[in-house]
């Protein structure tokens, strides 16, 4: 029976690893061709304009209702008579430009707008019928017309429209001008071999410039290909690949559609010249009078240290939590400007909370529980008891694991002990955190009752526990941690508590867990450090 409970728990346990190494491979192996082409497509630099097609030109209406529509030979007119002569007809504008009207005879329409139309109408049927005659006019359809869209667009061809649509609705139908090789500066609409316009798409794009034209059935839009560009990238508004005219550019003309923010100092620029790599890194003013080349690439950095930095102070302070000092301020300098309650705010166990030192809190943590999760996974058993121990303390521990996972590094830093502050440089994004003094001792972690109670003096660690119930079957007795209120922790078996320190008992680390002992212990360590409060 033993043999076969064994079987079965090593088939299970080369399965799990299987799909363990199986699930590395498939992280491990490169991106499909398709997703490959996907990344790329979405880091590369899209052109200045690209998101103009990602709206909705199809709420346009080509019923032909628009009030400066004008009329054409093969339009509806709807036409409602009554009084001396009932007359209840569609009419349609033959191609001379005329509808005719009975009793009335022919009305020249061709060229009137739509909102014309009805009182043409009307003064026409009143030459004839001098009173008791009423008039409905309307405009039903407008006559549909195709335009031919080539060049460099997503999806060249033929498509219907009216007359009065803009061409930038044209170029939505084909699926917009193509981001790699299209330019949009560089739109062309024919009429047979005659140009009828020429559109620049940048003046739109700035400054909602757009010039009109009536398309005619027939009309061909071309977009030419991409000329000169530059690419834009870094610290600047508009972080898009240019497109410009002639053959010289300068970088005064980048700036105006670059935009670059105001702090950048410096701009790297790359390409070529005669065929052969070049780079510069120039200062602002430099780069001004700059000629730039076709495929260059500009990045705007920001390299002069600014002479400033910000900190902000949390807990028991009076008046601002934002200070601007200067680089190079150390903490007893920012000290003495912030006003405190010293009734209240507990001077003497200051700390600092450091983005750089979270950080690295949280690299470390994360490579422990990853070590650990995969040492659970993988580590055998060497009889069918253990097997089924094992398996079910695993899922306990993944478990704390994802809690453990969702912790979040506070960096701190201990500057205070024993009453005295380390006068330490500040970096930018420091947070002066200025506890409340507190008489409360908080016990927390493998005790029966978890609580908070007031300090006594002559109490100790042990006596703290007591009073929060003793110690749960669990706890590891030797290895308490008291977190100091300086943010300082302690560990040992007989640690002397102060007013406002938290006691924390982590759980002992079963024999059998032994070979990820050290995995354990590290995490609770670094849990204890890293954030303010554990839970159970």
């Amino acid at each position: 029976m033993n043999q076969k409970i064994m079987k079965i728990l090593s088939g299970f346990m080369a399965v799990l690893f299987c799909q363990l190494l199986f699930s590395s491979l498939v992280l491990a192996s490169p991106p499909s061709q398709a997703n490959t082409k996907q990344a790329n497509t979405n880091s590369a630099t899209q052109p200045f304009g690209n998101n103009l097609f990602t709206g909705s030109f199809q709420s346009q209406r080509n019923d032909g209702l628009d009030p400066n529509y004008r009329l054409v030979p093969g339009d509806k007119v709807a036409l409602h008579m009554w009084g001396q002569v009932t007359i209840d007809e569609t009419l349609t504008v033959d191609a001379s430009g005329n509808i005719f009207i009975p009793e009335v005879g022919q009305v020249k329409v061709v060229g009137l707008r739509s909102t014309d139309l009805p009182r043409i109408v009307k003064q026409k049927v009143a030459t004839v019928f001098k009173e008791g005659e009423d008039v409905y006019v309307n405009l039903l359809t407008a006559t549909p017309i195709s335009v031919y869209v080539t060049g460099a667009v997503a999806k060249p061809g033929q498509y219907s429209g009216i007359s009065t649509n803009s061409v930038l609705s044209y170029l939505f139908k084909a699926g917009g001008i193509d981001p790699v090789r299209g330019s949009y500066r560089d739109v062309k609409v024919m009429r047979g071999n005659h140009l009828v316009a020429r559109y620049d798409l940048y003046p739109f794009l700035r400054q909602g410039k757009l010039k009109h034209i009536k398309f005619l059935n027939g009309d061909t839009i071309v977009v030419g290909e991409l000329a000169s560009s530059v690419t834009i990238s870094g610290d600047s508004l508009n972080p898009y690949r240019f497109e410009f005219s002639g053959k010289q550019l300068t970088g005064r003309q980048v700036i105006k559609y670059a935009r670059p923010k105001a702090k950048v100092t410096h701009i790297a620029i790359s390409g070529a010249r005669n065929r052969k790599p070049w780079s510069a890194y120039l200062s602002y003013n430099q780069f001004l009078n700059t000629r730039l080349l076709d495929g260059d690439k500009v990045r705007f950095t920001t390299d002069a240290l600014e002479p400033v930095m910000g900190v902000r102070v949390e807990g028991n302070h009076l008046g601002k939590s934002f200070y601007s000092i200067k680089k190079g301020s150390r903490l007893l300098e920012v000290l003495d400007y912030i006003e405190v309650d010293k009734a209240s705010a507990d001077i003497k166990n200051i700390y600092i909370k450091r983005k750089s030192i979270a950080k690295q809190q949280q690299k470390n943590l994360q490579k422990s529980i990853q070590r650990l999760e995969r040492n659970i996974l993988t580590t055998p058993s060497k009889s069918d008891g253990e097997a089924i121990i094992r398996s079910n303390e695993s899922k306990l521990m993944l478990q704390y694991i994802e809690h453990a996972k969702n912790s979040v590094a506070e960096g701190l830093v201990v500057v205070s002990e024993n009453g005295r502050v380390a006068n330490i440089l500040l970096e930018e994004g420091d947070v002066i955190v200025i506890p409340q003094k507190s008489d409360v001792i908080t016990v927390s972690g493998e005790v029966l009752i978890p609580q908070s109670m007031v300090y006594a003096r002559n109490a100790t660690i042990k006596d703290y526990i007591q009073r929060a119930g003793g110690f749960s079957q669990r706890a590891d007795q030797q290895k308490l941690v008291v977190r100091r209120p300086n943010g300082k922790v302690d560990i040992g078996n007989n640690l002397a508590v102060n007013p406002g320190d938290r006691v924390m008992v982590f759980p002992k680390v079963d024999p059998k867990q032994r070979q990820n002992f050290k995995d354990w212990v590290q995490i609770f360590f670094q849990l204890a450090v890293a954030i303010k409060t554990i839970a159970n």
